[in-house]
């Protein structure tokens, strides 16, 4: 183990993230990939408090415990990739585990220093053409809602024979639950909204008035939580628009490696978004991986870009928007119906917010009602969890998860980002038993 004499074992300060030098030919220089791989892995091994979080910690250590010297100077360089490919970039190593992040000297960014290994594995077009399908969320979406296609593609995957090829030919696992797609779109089907003129009534930082990102997800294969959302926004006296048109976050490309796709959405969502901060709207999705590409990743990537800072400034997790109200008396508690004992896993990228349990507090607003939190990973992550080589790691992770909701015997579970829920209840054997928190806030209020 590295061993630096006169520095401390974890820094006390909260963590500061630096900007991704994306952009800077050295960025890309395998050779000093590799000696900055070398680096903190030599930092983790010695330290193995992430061990429970993912995947990529137990293979790690197992490829240092299993080497010649018993340390990562016996690990091979090839195998390196193995760690890499299992970080799905949640973020909780950083913000919840390691004491080596910034401002401490070792300056340990575990997810960031991942993330420049997938740049650089998709730069040099080391890529599965399953990889580059699974994460063209909006080519796919639009293809499957064709009302033919549509119909398809639901058949294949819900029958074993047409899982079988998916297997072979893609190599998406037999087993992994796939989520179905609409032949109506959200946007299709509240497309009244878009661009739709509105007052609101501010309060502290809310101006009272609220544009929805819809996302891909969102839009393609569970609209239903996002017009849960417009209910209930509205039953709160907040006016609800769509944005003129939008495309992918960028996140599913970003956990590809592929930054070049991600400059090009924030170079689509930016200005549609900015436009509608300027006339007066707040933003929201309902998928918490959205709302951290614009809060998070797209500021760390383009630091110097004031509409990424202005957009950033005005988006809101759905939840800490309702409790950013509820703090100044606006928001609507007369509930029609207690949901009894509520048990919801907080997902990865809400939790990395920092922005505390909003979901919870807001539930447990409604009366007749006890909220359990499970903060601990899903291990879906979009596309992991339906990988051939991922699934049984994702089932893995997702069983003490299960596990809990089991033991709990709730009303009702579920999670923040829907396709964690989904995934929970797929490893319960339970599928499509899990509700969204927002839906479980609409059936309070009776709507």
């Amino acid at each position: 183990m590295m061993a630096t004499p006169g520095l401390r074992e974890g820094s006390l300060d909260a963590p500061t993230r630096h900007p991704l030098d994306w952009r800077d030919p050295g960025f890309y220089d395998e050779r000093a990939l590799f000696a900055e791989l070398e680096r903190v892995f030599d930092i983790c091994h010695g330290c193995r408090r992430c061990v429970s979080l993912c995947q990529s910690f137990p293979t790690l250590f197992d490829l240092v415990d299993a080497s010649e010297s018993l340390e990562v100077d016996g690990v091979a360089k090839a195998d390196y990739w193995k760690v890499v490919d299992h970080c799905y970039l949640c973020d909780l190593c950083y913000m919840t585990k390691c004491p080596y992040v910034p401002p401490h000297e070792w300056n340990l960014d575990f997810p960031h220093l991942m993330l420049r290994a997938k740049a650089v594995k998709f730069k040099k077009g080391e890529i599965k053409f399953r990889d580059r399908i699974l994460t063209s969320t909006d080519q796919v979406g639009r293809l499957a809602g064709i009302p033919v296609v549509n119909g398809l593609v639901n058949a294949v995957n819900r029958h074993p024979l047409g899982r079988k090829a998916l297997e072979v030919v893609l190599e998406v696992h037999r087993d992994a639950r796939l989520p179905p797609y609409q032949s109506q779109s959200l946007r299709q089907r509240e497309r009244e909204r878009i661009g739709r003129p509105a007052t609101g009534e501010a309060a502290g930082a809310t101006t009272g008035k609220v544009a929805l990102f819809v996302t891909c997800y969102g839009n393609h294969n569970e609209p239903g939580v996002n017009q849960d959302l417009i209910r209930v926004f509205e039953h709160n006296g907040l006016p609800v628009t769509l944005a003129e048109r939008e495309q992918c976050c960028g996140m599913p490309k970003l956990e590809l490696g592929d930054l070049e796709a991600v400059r090009r959405a924030k170079e689509a969502n930016i200005p549609v978004l900015k436009r509608l901060v300027e006339e007066g709207w707040d933003i929201v999705a309902t998928i918490p991986s959205c709302v951290l590409m614009f809060k998070q990743e797209l500021p760390l990537m383009f630091p110097e870009d004031a509409d990424v800072r202005l957009v950033k400034e005005h988006m809101y997790d759905p939840f800490e928007y309702l409790m950013l109200r509820h703090r100044h008396g606006r928001m609507n508690l007369d509930f029609k119906q207690p949901l009894g004992q509520v048990v919801y896993q907080a997902s990865c990228h809400q939790r990395v917010q920092n922005i505390g349990s909003k979901t919870r507090e807001v539930l447990a607003l409604v009366p007749g009602t006890t909220v359990e939190i499970i903060e601990r990973c899903s291990g879906h992550d979009g596309t992991y969890a339906v990988k051939k080589e991922f699934h049984a790691a994702s089932m893995k992770i997702v069983k003490p998860v299960a596990g809990r909701v089991e033991k709990a015997a709730p009303d009702h579970f579920g999670s923040d980002c829907p396709m964690a829920g989904a995934h929970i209840a797929h490893a319960l054997g339970r599928d499509g038993e899990q509700r969204h928190p927002m839906s479980l806030m609409r059936l309070a209020y009776g709507l």
